[in-house]
């Protein structure tokens, strides 16, 4: 009976779990995590408002496994070799015969001060702790931003905070408090959300402007003080700050054997496989894929990498060559609470359209998306 081991339990661990067993898959799937459960990151935007708490989030994931046959094992990767075909955890060994490193990745926090400021994509804990500063304020400048990876252009996720500086907007102004605060916006990026195409960007600046958010573009951010934000186009004030790192791969990373970039992640092909390695396959933010320089570090990427990864699993288990790719396509709703932006990029073409109706669609497609897991 093959062995495949799963690392992780976010978005590419899990569509790959589905995928496996839906592709008729019936050996034996082990999965790797330090927790069991998953975050649905999206809903995060919700939390200042009181729309979503950590239940909502947060779904324990005991009967998902149940349900496919699943055997989880709580541990934490801490290298791997991948010539043995054995993952090391701060639990001891695992042996693989097929082996689909779906872990994610993590933020770089090497700016000074990188503690002052709240990171919302690192968990509900953090984004609570933000909302319940938020809610303390009576006045203020509430600050949003986000960094890259200088080595990995791609390693960059900054629709979210777009979101959470629309969302706040529109919070603020609903609870009679927005003429009590200022609103920053700054980013190194002299044009920020230019990965979602040149006409994305124009769009997100004028809704900046016509919500009255200032704007700090085009510096390097030089690191962050407990009202300050420090950056060599000069300084900003901010009372509370909204910040997403740059990314990079697992830290365990360094320990896998395996080829790496120069930002940090591990390097795969277009069909989702390791260089050198047969049987290991990458899926979502641990990995560096070819493609286009916009191409997005999102849930919707690491569920279409997955598919593609165990697609190919499959075929080689039968002998067959691996040759499933992955579309590389860029697709989000821009929630601001009361109106939402679809935005849409592929290698062919990039739109973006404002609706109401978008945010309720990102509701509705929270709801199709999580019923797997609840």
């Amino acid at each position: 009976m093959q062995n495949t081991v799963i690392l992780g339990a976010g978005f590419a661990a899990l569509t790959a779990v589905k995928s496996l067993r839906k592709q008729g898959y019936r050996d034996k799937i082990t999965l790797l995590a330090p927790k069991a459960e998953f975050v649905y990151y999206p809903s995060l935007i919700w939390v200042p408002a009181g729309w979503r708490t950590e239940t909502d989030i947060k779904l324990p994931l005991a009967n998902f496994f149940k349900r496919h046959a699943v055997e989880y094992q709580q541990a934490s990767v801490t290298g791997l070799r991948p010539e043995a075909s054995i993952v090391e955890t701060d639990q001891g060994e695992f042996d693989f015969d097929k082996l689909i490193i779906a872990s994610g990745g993590r933020f770089i926090k090497k700016l000074p001060g990188i503690d002052q400021v709240f990171i919302p994509c690192e968990g509900y804990e953090s984004t609570r702790a933000y909302s319940d500063r938020l809610a303390e304020m009576t006045s203020g400048t509430l600050a949003f931003g986000f960094g890259g990876n200088p080595k990995e252009p791609s390693a960059m996720r900054g629709g979210p905070i777009f979101e959470f500086m629309f969302g706040i907007d529109t919070l603020l102004r609903q609870q009679g408090r927005r003429e009590q605060f200022d609103l920053l916006f700054f980013s190194p990026a002299p044009q920020p959300g230019k990965r979602m195409g040149a006409k994305a960007v124009d769009g997100l600046l004028m809704e900046m402007k016509n919500r009255q958010i200032h704007t700090h573009l085009g510096h390097k951010i030089k690191g962050f003080e407990a009202h300050k934000i420090k950056t060599e186009g000069g300084e900003e004030r901010s009372d509370l700050t909204l910040f997403m790192p740059g990314m990079t791969g697992p830290a365990w990373a360094a320990n896998s054997g395996l080829p790496l970039t120069a930002g940090g992640f591990i390097n795969a092909d277009e069909h989702c496989k390791t260089p050198d390695f047969d049987n290991i396959y990458v899926a979502g933010d641990a990995g560096s894929f070819p493609g286009p320089d916009w191409k997005p570090k999102q849930a919707h990427m690491a569920d279409l990498q997955a598919k593609a990864a165990v697609t190919n699993l499959l075929a080689e288990m039968q002998g067959e060559a691996a040759t499933h790719t992955f579309k590389t396509e860029l697709i989000c709703i821009v929630d601001s609470l009361n109106n939402g932006i679809m935005v849409y990029r592929d290698e062919k073409r990039a739109w973006h359209f404002k609706l109401v109706v978008f945010q309720w669609l990102k509701r509705l497609f929270e709801w199709f998306y999580l019923r797997d897991y609840r």
